[in-house]
């Protein structure tokens, strides 16, 4: 499958025009929420450099699998970053980043609140440089109030968020993802902060700011209008498993070679066409069908319904009767599952981009698709301080200087 602009000529994966070019971003942040953040910026062209301790590097290096001692998930999130090795809590680190913020649009970084003013390195220093920097700030639970000291972690705030208190069977514990999910929607949201924050700057040719943002925050959005439900009714959602109290059928559903199919009727006519084919088209008649709310309120008979059906077929034979009829299924799938995909590969949403250790690597593409201005994969993850002298020397930071800074371990 070949993509293509709206005009009919070919999607061009590889243009050098890109839509954040000529913007530098300074990364001094670490595991995820900020590293993704930067990689999403990185991704349409952003000349992003990554900062890290010269022995310890970020702590995402030693998260997840690695192959033959080179970490994988780092590979990703820090693709197109140039790496640059500066001990910050050192004053003559801690000038080395001010060198790097005089030219850099913004910073971002996610130590506790205090820590950049304990190096001398708070918003006000930051701003006597350079008074056009976005200073974009990550904590746990944002720079002020009771928790701002608290250490903030990913968990924390699903766990808060309302998130864990929703997720898992009615009988069981509240449960937490598998995976960075607070921090990965805190990321993504902090690149449109950052973006706004930057629109700013260009529409009215002022000064830059700083950005507060909490890792709590971005997932209690995504959780839902659950305080203004308890606000308003005085009502509390509790656990479900995997039905839903806005619809039903909508659930996963085990098919006779043991595979798992999800099904979701968010639409009314979508509920409608999985119960003619099911082979019970009688329940669209019951007063309680027409309102999502309802049927959710009879799911024991409707999951009855659907499961014995599903149940008794294959699973590649109820996805096609389901694609027939014009209803909602996705087979449930592992990460097997999803490289071997025939859209997620047609549409390269996996690509296999080269690699200096490893080679050749399968990663996410880039996270969407402009049609003028596409992103790139450019390069995937450097090793601690790959860039140091090429970054330095363009902030005018002598050879000599260096080779001093480097001799007191202030750079690597």
């Amino acid at each position: 499958m070949t993509l293509s602009e709206p005009d009919g000529a070919p999607y061009a994966r590889s243009r050098p025009t890109m839509p954040l070019e000529g913007i530098r971003v300074l990364d001094v942040s670490t595991i995820l929420a900020g590293p993704l953040c930067c990689q999403l910026l990185g991704d349409f062209g952003a000349d992003v450099i990554k900062v890290e301790h010269p022995r310890h590097g970020d702590n995402l290096r030693g998260h997840g699998p690695q192959k033959d001692g080179v970490p994988l998930w780092w590979k990703e999130v820090s693709r197109n970053k140039r790496t640059v090795a500066v001990d910050l809590s050192q004053p003559d680190g801690a000038q080395v980043l001010l060198e790097l913020a005089r030219d850099a649009d913004a910073l971002v970084e996610n130590f506790r609140p205090g820590t950049l003013e304990r190096w001398g390195l708070g918003p006000d220093v930051l701003y006597e440089v350079n008074p056009g920097l976005v200073l974009l700030r990550l904590t746990g639970f944002g720079q002020v109030g009771p928790y701002a000291s608290r250490p903030g972690f990913g968990t924390l705030a699903e766990a808060m968020s309302g998130f864990a208190a929703l997720t898992g069977e009615a009988e069981g514990p509240p449960t937490l993802p598998a995976f960075g999910l607070a921090d990965s929607i805190c990321g993504i949201a902090a690149s449109s902060a950052l973006l706004m924050a930057l629109r700013h700057r260009e529409v009215n040719g002022g000064p830059g700011q700083v950005v507060d943002l909490s890792i709590l925050e971005p997932i209690m959005a995504a959780v839902g209008p659950g305080p203004t439900q308890f606000d308003q009714l005085g009502t509390v959602e509790t656990r479900h498993g995997n039905r839903s109290t806005n619809n039903s059928p909508r659930n996963t559903y085990r098919t006779k070679d043991g595979s798992w199919v999800a099904v979701s009727t968010s639409a009314q006519a979508i509920a409608e066409r999985v119960m003619h084919l099911v082979g019970h088209p009688e329940v669209i008649d019951e007063s309680w069908f027409a309102s999502g709310r309802q049927r959710a309120e009879h799911a024991d008979e409707l999951d009855g319904y659907v499961g014995s059906w599903i149940g008794g077929r294959d699973r590649d034979e109820v996805l096609d009767a389901f694609a027939a009829a014009g209803a909602a299924v996705a087979p449930v799938y592992d990460a097997r599952d999803l490289t071997a995909d025939p859209h997620v590969r047609a549409t390269q949403m996996l690509l296999d981009v080269p690699d200096d250790d490893l080679g050749t690597i399968l990663m996410h593409n880039v996270m969407w698709r402009m049609s003028r201005t596409p992103g790139a994969i450019r390069f995937t993850g450097r090793g601690i301080g790959a860039d140091t002298d090429e970054v330095l020397g363009e902030a005018g930071i002598s050879t000599s200087e260096l080779d001093k800074l480097r001799q007191r371990g202030v750079v690597a």
